[in-house]
């Protein structure tokens, strides 16, 4: 798969890269960023998928993050993907929470979504094969972490794909897409009327339907604005409890749903990961 460079920074003891390439699976371009930190010649090191929220691109955490020197301290790669597909011809909404900028990290099967919306196979299969060939990882060794709409996409990913990730993160998730406003508008645009397809991209419902961790963790904000309406953390806690899961769910005193948020806490997520990443060697 051929890959272009768009941008490429020293920081903190490595590399920042912008990267853009052709996707198969949604028919458009996709820009991602990558952050490698120094590491010996020939080594493979583990990797970190992150996955934003709505209105997000790849570069609101590869901005605003501040992951750079955790993962420099701890020998990860960092992977930023885009939301959603986005250019000419891709279709879009009038409202922030549908269309480009907010994929949600399913594969859509109405139309007019269904041609270039297919963030979760993008994110599952695609992406994770384009780093392997282009960047030093080891596949072996991959967690997955987001952010609200992200975090519901990296929980699903990791309930679905528990043999793909080590360890699995999220800051403010929508745990329950299918229970909250957010998630019932768009899982009914893009999937339909089909509630077994939403329970598949719902992590209170894999959960609920066999779906197993060992463990995940969850930072949440009491001062979220979104808390009560849309991100609804009590559902997993209960789900988890009922499954055996060993969540562990940080409520942060005063933290709303911002990136200062997320930057505040993203080291301690980093270093969750990298005991696990790390787990072996």
């Amino acid at each position: 798969m051929t890959l272009e460079t768009i941008s490429e920074n020293r920081s903190h003891d490595g590399v920042q890269g912008v990267y853009r390439h052709t996707s198969a699976v949604t028919g458009t371009d996709m820009t991602f960023s990558v952050f490698v930190p120094d590491h010996a010649p020939g080594a493979k090191l583990p990797v970190l998928t992150y996955l934003s929220g709505l209105t997000c691109t790849h570069a609101n955490v590869t901005d605003k993050g501040e992951y750079h020197a955790a993962c420099a301290r701890h020998g990860i790669v960092f992977v930023a993907p885009d939301t959603s597909p986005r250019g000419p011809g891709v279709a879009n909404a009038d409202s922030y929470d549908l269309g480009q900028g907010a994929g949600f990290y399913v594969d859509a099967t109405e139309q007019p979504w269904t041609p270039h919306f297919a963030m979760h196979s993008y994110i599952a299969d695609e992406l994770p094969a384009l780093i392997a060939e282009h960047f030093p990882v080891d596949p072996a060794r991959a967690s997955i972490a987001g952010h609200s709409m992200g975090g519901h996409g990296a929980l699903v990913m990791g309930l679905r794909y528990p043999d793909r990730y080590r360890s699995v993160s999220a800051f403010a998730p929508i745990v329950a897409p299918s229970q909250v406003p957010w998630g019932r508008k768009a899982l009914a645009a893009y999937c339909g009327d089909d509630r077994a397809i939403w329970r598949g991209y719902d992590a209170v419902a894999l959960i609920e339907d066999g779906a197993r961790r060992s463990e995940l963790l969850v930072d949440q904000g009491t001062a979220d604005e979104f808390l009560d309406e849309q991100l609804r953390p009590e559902l997993l806690q209960r789900a988890c409890d009922d499954a055996g899961i060993a969540l562990t769910l940080n409520r942060r005193e005063g933290y709303d749903h911002s990136y200062y948020f997320i930057a505040t806490f993203m080291a301690d997520h980093i270093a969750w990961h990298a005991d696990r990443l790390n787990a072996d060697r």
